[in-house]
């Protein structure tokens, strides 16, 4: 998908349709299906923690779950559905392990949309963590495989980790090791038959056509044209998967 995502990148931003054409996504969706949106920071997006509720904007934050979750409620009223943000700042593969059973197990999803692993390597940079690529790819691979197992007919898409260089937080140092982690992503996305969420691919693409900054400031945590870029991405996802 990323080939295609980066090839359309021009026509998503002049569209007035989020995606190209919906049949599919309509056809993913069945009627009462639940979602779920789960990761770190970039998901939680300044959520309201203390009142998790389906459906609602202070429970989402202001990120690009945020505006996929509008989308689909608008688009889809006849689908019931019942979509939730349990992202958390700072959170690592080992901690969304640790909240699984309440922030994940317990809601029941059909849908569940993972981004994770730049905390994975930046807290390791920074000093804060002792965690390597080999370690984010087996903690993955096993709260998956945990998910799986309580969940069989799990719909799963797996968001490639991103950095835009050139940023307040991220420089060209960081490129080569964090790849390994973005390797390690999609080898598990392949494993599981996910739906891979090709975000790095369509940020490379954007810089083409504003400054890096535009689309995330620190080079992490994406701007409001950064999050509705990833919204774009992640509904196109779906649209050209081929599993």
């Amino acid at each position: 998908m990323g080939a295609a995502a980066v090839a359309g990148l021009p026509l998503l931003a002049q569209s007035c349709s989020p995606v190209s054409e919906t049949a599919r996504i309509h056809d993913f969706f069945a009627e009462g299906d639940v979602i779920l949106f789960q990761g770190d920071s970039i998901t939680d997006a300044g959520r309201n923690k203390r009142q998790e509720l389906p459906n609602n904007a202070w429970s989402f934050g202001m990120g690009y779950a945020n505006y996929i979750g509008s989308w689909l409620l608008e688009e889809m009223p006849e689908k019931d559905l019942t979509i939730y943000n349990r992202g958390i700042s700072g959170n690592k593969v080992y901690q969304l392990a640790n909240r699984w059973e309440k922030d994940c197990l317990d809601l029941k999803p059909n849908v569940l949309s993972i981004l994770i692993g730049v905390n994975d390597y930046w807290h390791f940079r920074n000093g804060e963590y002792d965690g390597t690529p080999a370690i984010y790819e087996n903690d993955l691979r096993k709260l998956l495989s945990r998910t799986l197992e309580a969940l069989p007919d799990l719909k799963l898409m797996i968001c490639q980790p991103f950095i835009l260089t050139g940023t307040s937080a991220v420089d060209e140092s960081w490129v080569e090791p964090f790849s390994a982690y973005q390797a390690s992503a999609k080898m598990i996305s392949d494993e599981f038959g996910a739906i891979w969420v090709p975000f790095q691919e369509v940020f490379d693409s954007a810089i083409e056509l504003a400054e890096p900054t535009y689309w995330a400031a620190d080079g992490v945590h994406p701007s409001m044209a950064g999050a509705q870029l990833m919204a774009k991405t992640w509904l196109e996802a779906i649209n050209s998967d081929t599993i």
